[in-house]
């Protein structure tokens, strides 16, 4: 079995490599205009046309699938995933309805069809099963908690084989102990149990994040259901932040995925993360942020080959013992679980994409300042994800590995990709355009280079549509404008998708080449930032952690 764990200290020489390299590569990209255009304005105006039109072309297909995922969105909210869960409890006295029209009832019946072939026992019951969900904090606010644990009630799930429990930090202070335990005694009867779990703090081998956290409660979780004789192969874990709200079908409609999957324990199971909670009250500049990120989830979930662990995600307890939960050495937990598992299963992994939300807060602080920042160390924590690319490498390389060579190397190579474009592509899009003119005097000699400019233009302006299709969708999938904002705030609703040029760089690049340069450097992220979680009030006060 492969070691899934990533190495605390000292890093070998071969580790090191590729730690510097997301850095080495993004430094060498963004200085490569610049190299062609001392040699040959020409060779730079080239580079700079190629890699405009490369994304020209991926901005044309995101748009494409923008479109598709949100109608696969819409389509999956309409879908009564209770009435199907229930359907998996007899199987054949479901077959005999004649409602099976449509692409998906036929997906249903097919599954109720293989249900009925297979031998007894290979797919468990509804009724067998339980969700037990980890609620992770620090130290948010009751008004922050609260929410998440009421969307739980609001599930159409049958709560009696859901169990709760509140993974709250003992750094946290007594607050969010008081918070953690009041909650469970108001809303602890509604579940199958509900509990309140303290992670105590400096255990040695862990970085202060999240990762610690669930992982004690998962620990504790695995000792409860022995003690209740609950078989771990019966039980679906979810981990959510203390933001989120799940769909109220989410757990039927992951519970059903869970069933019907023969390999369940080598799947993890994502729902769709949209930041659309607060976003109403959270500055200009990080509306946009929030509904881009939003729009790049929906579209990762029609990719399955890139889709990857993200925030709340759910997975079968069986696997969380074999692996040893998650990791406690790192502050992106959630993306290292991937390939934590996909390792661990030798290769043999995959991400099931659940086509329903989970809403989430936007980042909002009690300054305009403060949210500002808070932003940026946000985006730079989900960046540091580039420290995998050196777990993975290290691991696919090796002698004995245990995974398929030619599907490692095609994760490797996007892995380093998605990274290296997050960190270059804005920057050179934006300002490649005039290299040229600015670092050869003999470009002005140069049609091309002369040109460039207006061609680039010319290629961004096509690029448009992308953005008048996130716009249009924005405004869909907005939640009703709250009674303290006027109407006159949805013309800054509109008008804040000017900034997007700017939010692309602050808070896209330069928080993925902090990232990198650190990686570069050795100067490695130890400690999860904790995203602030502040409340809007009705009379527009804003309620703290």
């Amino acid at each position: 079995m492969t070691d899934i764990e990533i190495p605390l200290g000292k890093r070998t020489r071969w580790y090191r490599f590729f730690e510097m390299l997301p850095a080495l590569l993004s430094y060498s990209i963004l200085l490569l205009p610049v190299v062609l255009s001392f040699i040959s304005p020409l060779l730079g105006a080239l580079f700079i046309i190629v890699y405009t039109i490369m994304w020209l072309v991926r901005a044309v297909a995101t748009a494409g699938r923008t479109i598709q995922g949100h109608n696969a969105l819409q389509k999956a909210q309409l879908v009564d995933w209770r009435q199907r869960l229930n359907d998996l409890e007899n199987p054949s006295e479901a077959l005999q309805r004649d409602d099976f029209k449509g692409w998906a009832n036929a997906r249903h019946r097919h599954n109720l069809e293989q249900i009925v072939a297979a031998p007894e026992g290979q797919y468990p019951k509804p009724s067998d099963l339980y969700n037990a969900v980890i609620i992770a904090t620090y130290n948010e606010s009751r008004d922050v908690l609260e929410p998440t644990i009421q969307a739980l009630l609001e599930s159409d799930y049958d709560l009696s084989h859901m169990i709760l429990v509140i993974a709250y930090e003992e750094r946290g202070g007594e607050a969010i102990e008081r918070t953690a335990t009041d909650l469970i005694k108001e809303y602890g009867g509604h579940f199958y149990s509900a509990q309140a779990v303290k992670h105590p703090h400096d255990l040695p081998g862990e970085v202060v994040g999240k990762g610690g956290n669930i992982t004690w409660a998962g620990k504790w979780l695995k000792g409860w259901l022995k003690e209740q004789r609950i078989e771990y192969d019966n039980v679906i874990v979810t981990t959510l932040d203390s933001d989120n709200r799940a769909h109220k079908t989410y757990f039927s409609y992951v519970t059903y995925e869970f069933i019907i999957q023969a390999d369940r324990q080598n799947l993890s199971f994502q729902p769709i993360a949209l930041f659309l909670n607060n976003i109403w009250d959270v500055p200009a500049p990080m509306r946009v942020v929030a509904t881009g990120n939003s729009f790049f989830n929906i579209v990762m979930s029609l990719r399955p080959h890139m889709l990857r662990n993200f925030a709340s995600h759910s997975q079968g307890m069986r696997a969380l013992v074999d692996m040893d939960f998650w990791s406690v050495r790192t502050v992106v937990e959630d993306g290292h679980q991937f390939w934590r598992s996909y390792f661990h299963f030798d290769g043999k992994y995959d991400v099931v994409p659940i086509f329903v939300p989970i809403y989430q807060d936007a980042v909002l602080s009690e300054t305009t300042r403060k949210t500002l920042k808070a932003q940026f160390v946000q985006v730079r924590r989900w960046a540091y994800g580039a420290s995998d690319i050196a777990f993975v490498a290290t691991r696919g390389f090796r002698k004995n590995r245990t995974v398929p060579l030619f599907d490692f190397l095609a994760k490797l190579l996007r892995l380093i990709d998605n990274h290296v474009s997050w960190a270059s592509a804005s920057l050179i899009v934006a300002f490649g355009a005039w290299a040229p003119l600015y670092i050869n005097p003999e470009a002005t000699r140069s049609i091309v280079a002369h040109e460039l400019p207006t061609i680039v233009s010319t290629l961004q302006r096509f690029a448009m549509v992308g953005l008048f299709i996130t716009v249009f969708l924005s405004f869909k999938m907005l939640p009703p404008r709250p009674e303290r904002y006027k109407r006159h705030r949805n013309i800054f609703m509109l008008l804040q998708w000017l900034m997007m040029p700017i939010t692309t760089i602050a808070y896209g690049a330069s928080a993925a080449l902090n990232s990198q340069t650190r990686l570069l450097l050795g100067k490695y992220l130890d400690k999860f930032d904790v995203t602030e979680k502040a409340v809007v009030k009705d009379d527009k006060t804003i309620s703290s952690s």
